[in-house]
């Protein structure tokens, strides 16, 4: 039976080929699913021309999204002679996510795939970029492709969390570690498996904080240590990763990640949106602080797709 689902690769709207386009044609091709790839075209200038009748705007509006249409074909022909079945679509709006959220409603996509736009720290204070916008709303997977060294990624990074088991959604670190291995099959990739524990936060949940000191209570740092460390041993041993690609880490899992990433040469990290119950799991959640900071691409996973 055919693969009903599709890839959707959303296009920049500048008109030039990004590594996304040969990162999506490539996982099309080997999860043998077709490719839809969507473009937005808003121009505010063109949009609001008071000095320009309605006709000879709507003219000009068409010129422009026809030049992009054309623009994605000649992108999709070579994709099309491997064998791909590729669609494309541009479309003419002001707010790019509303349309997005539309399509992933409405059409069956697997995956959503964008390059990951670089923003500086000022803009992203001042205003929500797209992609931080669809880290917060989408619910497909998602992924952000900064450079693709290798058009199928070879190592795949799954980041998991161990903390505050009692407000986490059952299940879902499994379900990260599942869709890196299947990726990695389906890449003929190497999964490795990291978790940083923040053992600073930890302690603070720990009792009697406050009546005593973290830099002296050695004690309890060890106990907090070992229990991490089992309960990380435990989950790799029931997914079946391998000890030798099992890694622990302490320290601030955002930096911690990202240095990881640049050390191992790591293709796609696969992490969870956010993974504990409530606003404050995700308000500076580990996957929003880290996507301008990973050097490789990330793979982000919803708690709400996991739970279908």
């Amino acid at each position: 039976m055919a693969n009903t689902q599709r890839l959707l690769l959303v296009a920049s709207p500048l008109m030039r080929h990004a590594p996304a386009f040969d990162r999506a044609a490539a996982l099309a091709k080997a999860k043998g699913m077709a490719l839809h790839i969507l473009a937005f075209d808003y121009l505010e200038g063109l949009a609001s021309a008071g000095l320009v009748n309605e006709q000879a705007l709507a003219v000009m509006r068409e010129g422009y999204v026809k030049q992009h249409r054309q623009w994605l074909e000649t992108q999709a022909v070579p994709m099309r002679r491997t064998g791909l079945t590729v669609t494309t679509e541009v479309v003419w709006v002001q707010h790019a996510l509303d349309e997005i959220l539309i399509h992933l409603r409405e059409q069956p996509f697997a995956m959503l795939i964008k390059a990951l736009e670089h923003e500086s720290w000022w803009m992203r204070a001042m205003f929500t970029p797209l992609d931080v916008q669809l880290l917060r709303e989408c619910r497909v997977p998602l992924h952000f492709v900064r450079k693709a060294n290798h058009a199928l990624p070879r190592t795949i990074l799954a980041a998991v969390d161990l903390s505050a088991p009692e407000d986490q959604y059952e299940g879902f670190n499994e379900h990260i570690i599942s869709e890196a291995l299947k990726l990695a099959l389906q890449c003929n990739g190497q999964v490795e498996l990291l978790y940083v524990h923040d053992i600073g936060a930890m302690y603070q949940d720990a009792d009697g904080y406050g009546e005593r000191s973290f830099f002296y209570d050695s004690s309890l740092t060890r106990t907090l240590h070992e229990a991490q460390r089992k309960a990380f041993q435990d989950l790799a041993e029931r997914n079946g990763i391998d000890a030798e690609h099992c890694h622990l880490r302490m320290g601030d899992p955002a930096k911690v990640l990202a240095v990881f990433a640049e050390n191992h040469d790591i293709d796609v990290v696969v992490m969870g949106r956010y993974h504990h119950r409530g606003i404050g799991g995700f308000i500076g959640s580990t996957a929003e602080r880290v996507l301008y900071k990973l050097p490789s691409s990330a793979l982000v996973i919803s708690p709400e797709h996991f739970q279908g």
